[in-house]
């Protein structure tokens, strides 16, 4: 029986955080966390297609945490292929469960291979219209503004626009979510009170929900407290 909501996000954004802490507490590597961080990953996607959610983004890895240790870093990445393995083994799957993926964040600096299957499943899942599921990956809130506004600079050099022509809705449309509405919602768990960099022009009248629970816990449970306290919430948008 499908879950019912009186007020269900459009768009939920959700910072995939905690994967070392939760490996660390059991005495593992932080890779094991990322793995079943995963797994948690797929799940919800799931959850939030059954539940009627139409936009969902996940913060999978940001432009800083290159500075992690090569080791954390490769074996994220390899995650990642895997996962992009698995899109494209299961696509009569996931054709028929009408999930969209698109990928959000620089390409440069990413590993070949990746693109090119990145390309894949952006173009083979294009036409599909249950759920928009967004993957930031090498995504980072203030390096996506500069993408926008270098775009705009181009135009406004070769005569296309300009400087009066410059407005919030050009800034939007350079972004990489363009087309899409802005998040609603942005869940963090693991208790961290900050945005890390993330959807920091998306997220201007976005409601913040955070949870104490570690991602590789995390639940469609947990998913369905943050949209309850959603619906509590009265959105103003800077009226009274």
């Amino acid at each position: 029986m499908e879950k019912k909501f009186e007020n269900l996000p459009t768009h939920i954004a959700i910072i995939m955080d905690g994967n070392g802490r939760w490996a660390k507490e059991r005495g593992l590597k932080r890779t094991e966390g990322h793995k079943v961080g995963a797994e948690v990953f797929r799940n919800i996607c799931q959850y939030c297609a059954e539940i009627g959610v139409k936009h969902v983004t996940f913060y999978a890895f940001s432009t800083e945490n290159w500075k992690r240790s090569k080791l954390e870093v490769t074996a994220i990445m390899n995650l990642f292929r895997r996962y992009l393995e698995e899109m494209q083994e299961r696509y009569l799957e996931n054709e028929e469960a009408g999930y969209r993926i698109r990928f959000l964040g620089s390409r440069e600096g990413m590993p070949k291979d990746l693109l090119k299957m990145m390309d894949t499943v952006e173009r083979k899942s294009a036409d599909k219209t249950r759920i928009n599921i967004n993957l930031a990956v090498n995504y980072g809130g203030r390096d996506e503004i500069v993408h926008s506004v270098r775009g705009i600079a181009e135009k406004v050099k070769a005569g296309l626009v300009s400087v009066d022509d410059i407005d919030e809705n050009m800034i939007s449309q350079g972004l990489f979510t363009a087309g899409q509405p802005d998040p609603d919602l942005i869940i963090r768990p693991s208790g961290e009170y900050r945005l890390s960099n993330y959807l920091l022009w998306q997220s201007a009248y976005a409601e913040l929900y955070i949870d104490d629970v570690l991602w590789p816990d995390y639940t469609p449970a947990d998913l369905d407290r943050a949209i309850e306290e959603y619906g509590r919430r009265n959105r103003r948008f800077g009226g009274v």
